[in-house]
């Protein structure tokens, strides 16, 4: 008695279709994530400086100065008398808090030392003023 064997080996394959869908899932995710402003709404065009960018603190005010003339001080828009009073309230809280100020570089000089003197009057004595990285020429 001879007996043959039977070779019906099941062949396993790993199905690829999800695994690209999850991973061009992944890709477009990333692609959109960078491309994210990060102050949205507020159009500021800040002036170019060649020092290296100031590392983000968790006590600091921003306060925005659009050429148009809007402030807006922690991206919620104010009037002039309002920055005196907050700023005055934060420096209660935490006098050695730092105060951003992003202007606009057609924005008129008056109105920046304007900011900064009611920063100073209001006791708050750290001020930095935001600029954007300048473009390496090629």
């Amino acid at each position: 008695m001879n007996f043959r064997q039977r070779n019906h080996r099941e062949t396993s394959q790993l199905d690829m279709t999800p695994l690209v869908d999850v991973v061009f899932n992944l890709l477009i995710f990333f692609m959109l994530s960078t491309t994210f402003v990060t102050t949205p709404g507020i159009k500021i065009n800040l002036p170019e400086a060649s020092s290296k960018e100031l590392k983000v603190q968790e006590k600091e005010v921003r306060i925005a100065l659009t050429k148009s003339g809007k402030i807006y001080l922690n991206r919620k828009l104010v009037s002039l008398g309002d920055v005196r009073n907050i700023l005055k309230q934060k420096a209660r809280i935490n006098p050695k808090m730092l105060v951003i100020i992003q202007a606009d570089e057609q924005v008129i000089h008056g109105k920046v030392v304007q900011i900064m003197d009611i920063a100073k009057t209001s006791g708050l004595n750290k001020l930095a003023i935001a600029t954007r990285p300048r473009r390496r020429k090629k």
